[in-house]
């Protein structure tokens, strides 16, 4: 904790996302100075990973307004199914040619990675104030392309395994992961936002700040239970906690002190998450597929992404994307936490090539949250996306 403080003090000196220097740090003190050996295995990262995504979902959710999502809503669909295909086949005919494996570990590997990451980019846009219907779009983006990455993630791994592989299967497992997290967080975050907001029976309107950390963990538990979605369910419980207006609902009194909340509980999980991950970077791993790992994720940046990105807005012609908004979005697809999860998994239960996708992971991750994550800032301010 005494790191990610210092390192986030330095973050605003200098001007760079706090993601980047905390996973810097992890680096330095897991990898150089041994300070740090939490396996990524471990149930405390497991638990850091997973309760730090849901409270970082739920806030980027709580900021999004339901007006400027319904503006867009055309464009986050067509990234989080179509584009997270589109991803997948680009970048695993890649990782098939260059590391000479069979197709479909080359396709597991490219799912793994496929999917945006939200406790990645949420950090970054708070520090880094864009047009709001690109911030609202590239994230949703990054909470609803979670559940298309994992299901094809597990589709696949069920065909390695032995299984047979039918899109029909794959099709039936998505719309119930994805439409059945929506629904837990539908139900979630009505029931609790109306227990705090609502005029008569908001009996734990004095406690709006523990019932909204119960809403954010509640709906990815519950969704969890149920084998749907949870990080989908957290990012609708925090979209309906964060609209309470659109449903005759109000909390104005409580703005302050949620926000409070919620700004330092963010930090603190963005802290642990980021520095535990760069604690495990293993470079030895790296070192064994160092270039065909770069060219992969070279690829992922400079021809996939953008693929997916004008394939998927430009037949949007109600939101009418500028060519610099649709660059923008190109530029700001980091990887993070939810394929580093995917990559622990597939280690863990001895899939074949296993290494192959943890290297592509690592480097995946490294690439775009010190390249790209650094440098949005920048891209923003050269495309004129920023606002004052």
């Amino acid at each position: 904790m005494t790191t990610g403080v210092i390192v986030g003090v330095i973050a605003s000196r200098v001007k760079l996302p706090d993601v980047v220097l905390f996973i810097g740090a992890g680096m330095l003190l897991g990898q150089g100075l041994q300070w740090i050996n939490e396996q990524s295995s471990s149930l405390f990262n497991q638990l850091i990973l997973i309760t730090g995504s849901s409270l970082i979902l739920f806030d980027g959710g709580r900021n999004i307004r339901l007006k400027g999502l319904k503006k867009v809503g055309w464009t986050v669909a067509m990234l989080s199914v179509p584009g997270v295909l589109i991803t997948v086949a680009i970048v695993g005919a890649a990782i098939h040619l260059l590391f000479a494996i069979d197709w479909l570990y080359a396709l597991l590997a490219a799912a793994v990675i496929a999917s945006t990451d939200p406790a990645s980019i949420i950090p970054v846009f708070r520090q880094v104030k864009i047009r709001e219907r690109v911030r609202e779009t590239v994230e949703s983006e990054s909470a609803f392309n979670d559940a298309t990455g994992s299901i094809i993630t597990f589709a696949l791994l069920a065909a390695a395994t032995g299984e047979s592989l039918h899109v029909g299967v794959i099709a039936w497992d998505f719309v119930r992961t994805a439409v059945g997290g929506i629904l837990v967080g539908i139900v979630i975050g009505f029931i609790l936002t109306y227990l705090v907001a609502h005029s008569r029976i908001g009996v734990l309107r004095q406690y709006a700040t523990i019932t909204m950390l119960l809403a954010a963990l509640g709906a990815y538990l519950v969704g969890d239970l149920l084998h749907v979605s949870g990080f989908m369910a957290t990012f609708i419980a925090g979209l309906i906690w964060g609209n309470t207006s659109e449903f005759g609902l109000h909390m104005n009194d409580k703005k302050e002190e949620i926000t409070h909340f919620s700004d330092n509980i963010t930090v603190i999980m963005r802290m642990l998450i980021f520095v535990l991950l760069g604690s495990q970077f293993d470079f030895k791993l790296l070192s064994n597929y160092w270039w065909q790992s770069l060219l992969t994720v070279i690829i992922l940046m400079f021809i996939a992404r953008p693929a997916t990105v004008f394939l998927s807005a430009l037949p949007d012609r109600k939101s009418r994307w500028s060519f610099r908004e649709m660059l923008f979005m190109v530029w700001v697809r980091e990887t993070g936490v939810i394929p580093a999860a995917l990559s622990g998994m597939l280690a863990g239960i001895g899939v074949a090539h296993a290494d192959v996708i943890a290297a592509v992971t690592f480097m995946a991750i490294i690439l775009t949250i010190l390249v790209q994550a650094s440098t949005t800032a920048w891209m923003a301010r050269k495309l004129g996306i920023e606002v004052r």
